[in-house]
């Protein structure tokens, strides 16, 4: 076959991959936008010009032959980047435009993300952004979502991850809870306190804390079981009760900040850092692709922008 023959068949050839990717005559030729017998035109004449079946078909079913799949798995890849350029290039072409689907934990998006919102999109009216607020983590191949926002101790190696800031534990609760049952000075007198804390499954309600001190800085470790009157998997929900004067809560800083700074609540154990109970570090996380469209990188940029200082908190008196 000569070359001008071959290039005639690259739409055949890009048809034949997106029929073994679906599976069927049907999928294939919804997902290209044509009919059902011009796909099954295509790849006749693709096997009439390689000499050889491509397809097995029934009246159930279809698969590739051995010839058809070896061919599917050599001029995929380069269809992908093809594909890939093409992106690219119209991504890079006049005002960045598209939907931005991110997932992130309730409390998370409520109290930093949605804030932070308004400047990007005024800056950028041809991008929109959904958000979907859930403490459930979701599968971000299966679900279509672009980004993750996510508290993690390292992002999984299957996906591309961007450092957003860090983030720690702290312990607080109202002055008027301290006022009433009185100010742990050590975590093992948190066995006396109303505890509200972030349900585990079956484990057993444990706190952990750290604390460095002396020449050496050698880490003291404590673990002290715990109970009180609320569980609840939001961090927000803890927040609220802490300052509705209920008992002593455990929350990331980026729950606690408002209510630090409004005075609402105080810091418990400050000489203390809790250990364990939430990761360290923010990600925006999204499934590896050869493209990632340009208004995704422009929110991640304004997330890694704006989120870069972390969540302050006002020093413990």
């Amino acid at each position: 076959m000569d070359l001008q023959k071959a290039e005639s068949l690259w739409m055949h050839l890009h048809w034949l991959i997106v029929l073994g990717q679906q599976g069927s005559y049907t999928a294939a030729a919804a997902r290209l936008g044509v009919s059902k017998a011009a796909m099954s035109q295509r790849i006749a004449e693709l096997e009439r010009a390689v000499g050889v079946t491509l397809v097995r078909r029934t009246t159930r079913s279809m698969r590739l032959t051995e010839a058809g799949q070896q061919l599917v798995d050599q001029t995929r890849e380069p269809f992908e980047q093809i594909a890939h350029s093409f992106l690219e290039a119209r991504d890079h072409a006049g005002e960045p435009r598209g939907l931005v689907r991110v997932t992130a934990p309730v409390a998370l998006g409520r109290q930093q993300l949605l804030p932070r919102l308004a400047d990007f999109l005024l800056a950028h009216p041809s991008i929109r952004v959904e958000m979907e607020l859930s403490d459930r983590l979701s599968s971000l191949a299966t679900e279509g979502f672009d980004l993750a926002v996510r508290h993690a101790a390292s992002p999984p190696d299957t996906h591309v991850a961007w450092r957003l800031c860090d983030t720690r534990s702290v312990l607080v609760a109202s002055r008027a809870y301290l006022r009433r049952r009185g100010t742990p000075l050590a975590p093992p007198a948190l066995t006396e306190h109303d505890c509200l804390h972030y349900p585990r499954g079956q484990e057993t309600n444990v706190w952990s804390f750290e604390r460095r001190g002396g020449r050496a800085r050698q880490a003291e470790r404590v673990t002290v079981p715990i109970g009180g009157p609320l569980a609840a998997n939001n961090s927000e929900a803890l927040r609220d009760a802490a300052q509705a004067g209920l008992g002593i809560a455990l929350l990331p800083d980026f729950s606690a900040q408002s209510g630090l700074q409004a005075g609402k609540l105080v810091e418990v154990l400050p000489d203390w850092q809790p250990t364990g109970a939430f990761a360290d570090q923010i990600y925006a996380i999204r499934p590896y692709s050869l493209h990632i469209p340009r208004a995704v990188n422009l929110f991640v940029s304004h997330l890694r922008e704006t989120l870069k200082a972390g969540f302050e908190l006002p020093k413990a008196v």
